[in-house]
């Protein structure tokens, strides 16, 4: 009993208590502590860019170092020079409507006729053209008309004209070519391809082989041909006779061949014994004693540069075939 009235005697203490600083402060209820609010510096916003599906008919990007001042969309421009320019043909413009001839092909010597028509000029001119092809005789002539073209009888290949138009500086041009007959026949066979100069001389020959090449003497010509073997220039030397059985020895009697080997006698020798580069180039006639005498045809021919080709019957029954200026020689041999 006594300790139930001790309990409520200090549980009404305890209120009394209470109820006095109660009067005196104020009932402060605990909250939470605030937060401070933080202050940002206003930035960019970064908007993330959605996802690109990627495409297959559309390349990626490529990196450059800076954005390109050009705009994506401009109208093209065709490079210059990949359209020609179109010409626009001036009708006043001296031209040339056609120059012929007659026929195809003239005998040489014979004299036949071109025909021509040329527009918008003063004057017009036919050139006949050489084989260099310089101009080395001329017709003035009349803008259209009718020329007779005389030919020569050594004439060979073909007749070459050129037709020349001009007006005020500027000036037109049209070659024409006349094929010439072949009217002498070749005395050996296969002929060539070009037509003799001139008929085939037949004449008496003289003919050593050596070690290095041959000679050839040529009668009608008074003429002895040396042929090398020896691949230096000039392939073949033409020289003039000088020999006189009266005056000159037909041999050197104080010269030995080995045997086997002679020296050549007469014309050949002469020339042989004067001239060293002959004797070091040839060196000494092999097997015959006696040069090859019989009787046999020379013939000529032009080249294309109006220079003489020598044809000469060779004692094994070929034809030596010897090209201007000495540069080579050719051996055909018989059919």
């Amino acid at each position: 009993m006594s300790g139930t009235v001790f309990k409520w005697s200090i549980l009404i203490f305890v209120a009394a208590l209470l109820s006095a600083c109660a009067a005196t402060t104020p009932q402060i209820i605990p909250t939470l502590k605030p937060t401070a609010t933080a202050t940002f510096t206003p930035s960019p916003t970064f908007t993330r860019e959605p996802e690109l599906t990627p495409s297959a008919t559309v390349p990626p990007p490529t990196a450059t170092r800076g954005p390109s001042p050009t705009p994506l969309f401009r109208p093209t421009i065709t490079p210059q020079g990949t359209i020609p320019p179109t010409r626009v043909l001036d009708p006043n413009a001296p031209r040339i409507e056609f120059f012929e001839a007659e026929a195809d092909a003239v005998a040489p010597g014979d004299t036949f006729n071109v025909f021509w028509s040329v527009r918008n000029v003063n004057n017009a001119v036919i050139y006949r053209l050489d084989g260099q092809g310089n101009r080395e005789a001329l017709w003035n002539v009349e803008p259209a008309g009718t020329q007779a073209i005389p030919t020569r009888r050594r004439d060979r290949g073909q007749v070459n004209l050129l037709l020349v138009a001009s007006r005020g500086g500027i000036e037109v041009q049209q070659p024409l070519s006349v094929l010439l007959e072949c009217p002498i026949p070749w005395f050996f066979a296969p002929a060539p391809d070009n037509c003799p100069t001139d008929p085939a001389i037949q004449t008496r020959m003289l003919e050593s082989p050596f070690e290095r090449g041959r000679m050839i003497y040529v009668q009608e010509r008074d003429r002895i041909y040396t042929l090398f073997n020896d691949g230096r220039e000039p392939a073949w030397v033409a020289f003039q006779n000088r020999y006189d059985p009266a005056v000159h020895d037909e041999i050197d009697p104080n010269f030995v061949p080995p045997a086997g080997y002679h020296q050549p006698r007469g014309i050949l020798g002469f020339i042989w014994r004067a001239n060293d580069t002959v004797r070091n180039r040839l060196g000494l006639v092999v097997g015959l004693e006696y040069a090859i005498a019989y009787e046999g045809f020379f013939q000529t021919a032009t080249n294309t540069a109006g220079d003489e080709v020598l044809y000469i019957s060779s004692a094994d029954g070929g034809v030596i075939q010897l090209e201007p200026g000495g540069v080579v020689w050719e051996l055909i041999p018989p059919p």
